[in-house]
């Protein structure tokens, strides 16, 4: 084992992970009067003034380039590491190896590890502790998940949270966030993942990290969507208040893509809820509107199947949505299916097409375009039929029967005007 005391880190606690990108892996060599300036990095703050040998972290943390950040890197055991880190050359690895032991060469292996220069991250002695061992176990815990071994990576992973949590609660809170949102990937959204969600929002309390804030709310959100069904109304209240949260950080002039999404998954609760509640006119049209904000940043040329899914998705709810002018709500919504259909293809999702012409059918039975709907149902129809979805083509056979129950109507009513006008 590496003889770790003689050669430790120098400057403890370090931000390591507080930052993302590069700067999450440099390391800080010690600098006079830097106590303020480090109590404020741990907390995800830019501090007021930087000290001079903290130059190269500035650029890094301020979006320079690797070259740029390199220049400023100042001697010592920390450069030696930290030109590693920016150089992820095998030759620059091994130059560094040479002259790096005890816990600046297990974290150099750590970062060789992802940069793709070792097969494996390396074991974690029990005398390393705090935010060193859990960049470390952090590093384990992946090797674990891109090795399907998602049990021990979880594990991992809130290991590495509790061992920073003391000494560094940013650090913690990303893998809380990470290990919550490995378990609900693998289908778990059990109040123990609502609890790491939650303590790693508390552990940012305070800090300057509102994107990782608001990311975990989203994420939260997510959590409590997927319970909908089991939660009922009440998870699906939790999951707009979290995707709420995340619109207070998440606006479509600083972060477009993340405000689509979340105002798209923020509809979409809304629409799951029951329609015979009282408050389910007001939420339509919020949803309809959230939908609307979406398409303002997924366009059909930049974001295409985005822009498709948030398209069929505003379609429906239009469809559904409590209105004095219903009629233009279904002829817009006809009018959404007809963009989505041709950009999807019957060979490429059969199934899904199938479900946009069982849908655009509906509207249009709906405005008394019956011919225009029967055309689309009955397409709709072979399609489901021809992959096996049964259930899909009973449901539209019943709006067919419908039609043809109004087609029968409208032949009775014209002949008894007939008649009377014949006598």
């Amino acid at each position: 084992m590496i003889s770790l005391m003689p050669v430790s880190i120098a400057l403890r606690p370090q931000p390591l992970g507080v930052f993302p990108g590069i700067a999450g892996s440099l390391l800080l060599p010690p600098a006079p009067a830097g106590e303020e300036a480090l109590a404020a990095l741990m907390k995800g703050r830019l501090p007021e003034r930087w000290p001079e040998a903290w130059q190269f972290f500035a650029r890094a943390v301020g979006g320079y380039t690797e070259a740029a950040v390199l220049e400023a890197v100042p001697e010592g055991n920390e450069g030696i590491f930290n030109r590693a880190v920016l150089q992820p050359a095998p030759e620059v690895y091994t130059w560094a190896r040479e002259r790096l032991g005890g816990e600046y060469r297990l974290l150099l292996d750590a970062v060789a590890w992802r940069a793709g220069l070792r097969p494996e991250p390396p074991d974690v002695p029990p005398e390393v502790d705090g935010e060193l061992r859990a960049f470390l176990l952090e590093c384990r815990a992946h090797a674990a998940l891109e090795r399907g071994a998602r049990e021990e990576g979880a594990l991992a992973l809130k290991a590495a949270a509790e061992a920073a949590e003391a000494v560094s609660p940013v650090l913690a809170a990303r893998l809380l966030g990470e290990w919550a949102a490995v378990r609900h990937a693998a289908g778990d959204a059990g109040e123990e993942v609502i609890r790491g969600y939650r303590r790693a929002l508390e552990l940012l309390d305070g800090t300057g990290l509102a994107e990782l804030r608001a990311e975990l709310w989203f994420q939260l959100g997510a959590v409590y969507q997927s319970r909908g069904g089991e939660g009922g109304k009440g998870a699906l209240l939790e999951a707009a208040r979290c995707y709420q949260e995340a619109l207070k950080v998440f606006r479509r002039d600083t972060y477009p893509e993340a405000y689509a999404l979340t105002q798209m998954n923020l509809a979409l609760v809304y629409l799951a809820m029951p329609q015979h509640d009282r408050s389910w006119p007001v939420r339509a049209a919020v949803a309809v509107q959230a939908l609307r904000e979406a398409l303002r940043v997924f366009r059909r040329e930049t974001h295409p199947e985005m822009w498709a899914s948030a398209t069929l998705n505003l379609a429906n709810a239009l469809q559904h949505l409590p209105s004095s002018h219903p009629e233009d709500n279904l002829w817009e919504a006809v009018a959404l299916y007809e963009e989505v259909l041709a950009v999807r293809r019957p060979e490429d999702d059969p199934v899904g097409y199938a479900r946009v012409l069982a849908n655009q059918g509906n509207a249009l039975a709906h405005l008394g375009a019956l011919s225009q709907a029967e055309s689309r149902l009955q397409e709709a129809r072979r399609l489901f039929l021809e992959y096996g979805e049964a259930e899909a083509a009973d449901a539209v056979d019943r709006v067919l029967a419908e039609i043809a129950q109004l087609r029968t109507a409208g032949d009775r009513a014209v002949g008894r005007v007939q008649s009377g006008g014949a006598s």
